[in-house]
């Protein structure tokens, strides 16, 4: 019996949803590299207060999306 991928394709129909994806591989990321859900948790209150953590992590996000955009040849064939 196989598994579905997660991440069958990163072809998305809008930007929108593409942005949407782009944050998902970012939450996807930190779970896979903290898989203990309450070190997460405990984790989470010191960077939610850190305006540098945040910028960073709309940074990763912003990486993503640069990825996803590629993929969907930045949604100009729409």
């Amino acid at each position: 019996m196989s598994q579905q991928s997660w991440l069958p394709t990163l072809k998305t129909n809008t930007a929108e949803e593409g942005y949407e994806l782009a944050v998902k591989l970012a939450r996807k990321a930190v779970g896979m590299t903290q898989p203990d859900e309450n070190i997460r948790k405990k984790l989470r209150l010191d960077y939610a207060n850190n305006a540098d953590s945040l910028t960073l992590a709309s940074q990763v996000v912003a990486i993503h999306f640069q990825t996803v955009a590629a993929a969907n040849n930045y949604w100009n064939d729409k």
